[in-house]
């Protein structure tokens, strides 16, 4: 495990390697073909913590107030809701969200591989999922679509249509670096610290945790493949909510 380690290979790939050399050896005990698992002997490596940056509730709030207009209002207000990574946000076609029902289902995602938007499957099988969407992401999506249909009211046959939720000015896909110079500036605006668009995935974690969720609830709406994964990504901002909770506690006990 330590030569792994030591060769560049992460904690969880040389745990992953463990695991099913281990489950092999152990097959091979019962066909009589090993005396013994060496792989259960081994010292697994440790893990290695990821920090994760995100908002707190206040900061969400302050970064929807700073979005509301504005042309990536729906898709960042969804991305904090429901955890949404870019590409999937990206790939959504309105047949894939039931408004009335409130409810997105994560299909496909969109990519720009070589100059080319291509739409591909879902990162793994537990990504493709449908998600219960919060009342102020469906709110954020009825504003957007009116936008939308004006703007495609307005250019007429000159509208690229495709059926995409998110869209540049003329219904074509939204291009990557443009998400991330926008959002860049509505954060400096809004006062908050510089994050990538994929820590609003991040927080939406952080904000079902303080509400109590359940891990494994968060493991569904974000659509990891395992709950160990999204554990290991999450359970110190666990923690430290267990510390705010003890804390708050004491103040309402009125603790010394």
């Amino acid at each position: 495990m330590r030569q792994m380690t030591a060769a560049g290979l992460t904690p969880r790939t040389a745990q992953h390697t463990r695991s099913v050399l281990r489950a092999a050896l152990n097959q091979a005990m019962r066909w009589g073909l090993a005396q013994r698992n060496v792989a259960a002997l081994a010292e697994p490596p440790p893990s290695k913590r990821v920090e994760v940056a995100h908002l707190n509730a206040e900061q969400a709030s302050q970064l929807l107030r700073a979005v509301d207009g504005d042309r990536l209002e729906g898709l960042v207000t969804v991305a904090l809701a429901v955890g949404l990574r870019q590409g999937e946000a990206l790939g959504l076609t309105w047949n894939a969200i039931d408004l009335d029902a409130g409810s997105v289902a994560v299909l496909r995602t969109l990519q720009r591989i070589n100059g080319v938007y291509e739409y591909l499957p879902p990162k793994t099988t537990k990504s493709r999922r449908t998600i219960p969407l919060p009342s102020i992401a469906v709110q954020a999506l009825r504003r957007h679509r009116t936008r939308q249909l004006e703007e495609r009211l307005r250019l007429g046959q000159k509208w690229n249509e495709q059926d995409l939720v998110f869209t540049g000015a003329t219904g074509q896909p939204l291009y990557g670096p443009y998400i991330t110079r926008r959002f860049q500036r509505i954060l400096q605006q809004a006062g908050l610290p510089r994050l990538r668009f994929h820590d609003l995935r991040h927080s939406c974690a952080s904000l079902l945790l303080a509400q109590g969720v359940p891990l494994s609830s968060i493991q569904e709406v974000l659509g990891h493949t395992s709950y160990a994964f999204t554990r290991d990504v999450y359970a110190h901002l666990s923690e430290e909510l267990k510390k705010d909770a003890a804390t708050a506690m004491d103040r309402a006990l009125g603790a010394p």
